[in-house]
């Protein structure tokens, strides 16, 4: 029978997610997870903080690996390896770029349309880490490594007197498109960390999430697309 991503998934009607996860897709290879916003990915430092979605997901699947990650924060699609041997041919994939990602982000303020709407935006900024500060990132032209993002305006929300965007990296910095957004004078609503206080106070979590997946399956080749709309 279909699974929830649109392909015939042998396990999606079969098992049960881990706890406050959605299972997407699931077979001998990979997995890929719907993240709620405010869950880790990893385990962070302390014992407060080793609950984690790979934590829940290795409760079901002991072959688990990550290969990518999503702040805490931000909520969406996830992508785990099944063993060693998918987890280093999938990270080859992301490291080459050959997986599409897209988010879509509510941002401060109302963002002049493009003259051709479908047209990408760029945001090329190098972005280090701000070692008095870390974890947090800083533009940084000297020692900064390259990040770009692309974007887009979806729409308005003129009742916010905010713009929907969406989003798509290019790189993988860490924190990269909250740091870039906040660059450009457009920082993420509900993000306490680079957005002003005015800004991060406007919504009780951030508004970032991860909408789709798109790669060429590991071992079929088979291109999946994995879609999850923004719940906000």
């Amino acid at each position: 029978m279909p699974g929830c991503c649109g392909f015939a998934c042998r396990y999606c009607a079969l098992i049960i997610a881990p706890q406050g996860t959605a299972l997407v897709f699931a077979d001998d290879t990979l997995l890929v997870f719907d993240k709620p916003a405010d869950l880790l990915s990893v385990p962070g430092r302390g014992a407060d903080k080793q609950d984690c979605l790979s934590a829940r997901v290795m409760q079901h699947f002991a072959d688990a690996r990550i290969v990518h990650r999503l702040d805490m924060a931000t909520s969406g699609l996830l992508l785990m390896a099944r063993g060693a041997a998918n987890q280093r041919i999938l990270s080859l994939a992301f490291a080459n770029r050959q997986v599409e990602k897209n988010y879509e982000a509510l941002v401060d303020a109302m963002i002049e349309p493009a003259v051709n709407p479908d047209e990408w935006q760029s945001i090329d900024l190098p972005i280090a880490l701000d070692w008095p500060r870390r974890p947090l990132r800083i533009i940084d032209p000297a020692q900064g490594k390259p990040s770009q993002t692309l974007w887009r305006l979806i729409t308005h929300e003129e009742s916010l007197c905010a713009s929907r965007l969406l989003l798509a990296p290019v790189t993988g910095r860490s924190h990269q498109l909250r740091v870039h957004l906040a660059a450009i004078g457009h920082p993420i609503l509900g993000d306490t960390l680079y957005a002003p206080s005015h800004v991060a106070a406007r919504s009780q979590r951030m508004l970032l999430h991860a909408t789709r997946l798109q790669l060429a399956h590991p071992v079929t080749r088979e291109s999946l697309r994995f879609d999850s709309p923004a719940p906000f």
